[in-house]
């Protein structure tokens, strides 16, 4: 019981494993969107938001009405969320599934870390030397090797930019209320924003149809993936209620990690199914990234510790 509660209080596990189970879903993703039935962006987006009204299931477990401006910045993070994540799933469409990835790991934390400077008081919790390492994995990896970088670029400076306000938000709201708060109005903006793009007659018909068209299994492997994906980001939130978002954000490293690892798995074994450039100087780079990321864990857990830099 002991080691449950540690293991629920230690942000920097928390944040390991749930960047970990979005780098696996993220790698599923990768699969799923290079497919036919599964290459609509609308459609795949608009289902990953309304899936977030099951946020509501946490509403027994402590959920108590805060200040309105409290809601206010909570449901507009859940709705930021949703935007952050459309551009995060183009730019994914687009490069390969660990350079998109680690890219976002280099300017999501960056950014995170700039817009803390004014509203929170640890910006990177305390931990320059760690966040340093976390990022400049990042970068190495995104710039490995050749490939669409002028597609993707706009929509990772977008979305990293986005998911930095998310999390900032975040927790200015976890400062003044608790978690299962604040983690149900978040998703019920994600719901709502969801809700908002059906409005639009040309989008409505591309979720309804491609929805249709896909067959059962398909359903299922896209359900049971965003399931996954849900446990992976409940926990990201829970990490940031207990420490620095920043930190929160450069441990995102972790998700490249595994996303390298099963990206190099898949491509050696099923190449139908994802194939990515491992070339020697490729493979050396990501290597060296994943060292970086490794390296900045190592960092962050002997100095500072699992929650350094909760403000």
């Amino acid at each position: 019981m002991n080691i449950l509660k540690a293991i629920a209080g230690n942000g920097l596990l928390i944040a390991i494993l749930g960047h970990g189970f979005v780098g696996f879903s993220l790698l599923w993703d990768k699969v799923l969107l290079g497919r036919r039935t599964t290459t609509n962006l609308v459609s795949y987006v608009f289902w990953l938001g309304a899936i977030s009204i099951f946020g509501l299931a946490l509403l027994p477990f402590g959920f108590q009405m805060p200040k309105a401006n409290m809601v206010a910045i909570a449901f507009g993070a859940g709705v930021v969320e949703l935007i952050a994540n459309y551009f995060y799933y183009a730019a994914l469409k687009a490069g390969e599934a660990s350079e998109e990835l680690a890219v976002m790991g280099g300017f999501t934390p960056v950014a995170t870390a700039l817009i803390s400077v004014p509203l929170l008081k640890q910006p990177i919790g305390g931990q320059p030397l760690g966040f340093i390492l976390l990022t400049l994995g990042g970068f190495v990896m995104f710039f490995a090797d050749k490939s669409p970088k002028k597609k993707m670029l706009p929509c990772v400076l977008v979305a990293s930019t986005a998911f930095a306000l998310v999390d900032v938000l975040q927790k200015i709201a976890f400062n003044e209320s608790n978690f299962v708060t604040v983690y149900v109005i978040f998703t019920m903006g994600t719901f709502a924003g969801a809700l908002a793009m059906l409005i639009p007659p040309s989008w409505r018909k591309q979720i309804f149809e491609r929805s249709k068209e896909a067959p059962p299994k398909r359903k299922l492997s896209y359900m049971v993936n965003r399931f996954l994906a849900g446990v992976g980001s409940f926990l990201i939130v829970y990490a940031i209620s207990l420490t620095s978002p920043a930190i929160v954000e450069a441990i995102s490293g972790v998700r490249y990690t595994v996303i390298f690892i099963g990206a190099l798995a898949i491509t050696l074994i099923r190449p139908d199914w994802l194939k990515e450039n491992f070339s020697g100087r490729v493979l050396a780079a990501k290597l060296t990234a994943t060292g970086l990321v490794i390296a900045g864990l190592a960092v962050i857990g002997l100095q500072g510790g699992p929650n350094a830099g909760r403000n």
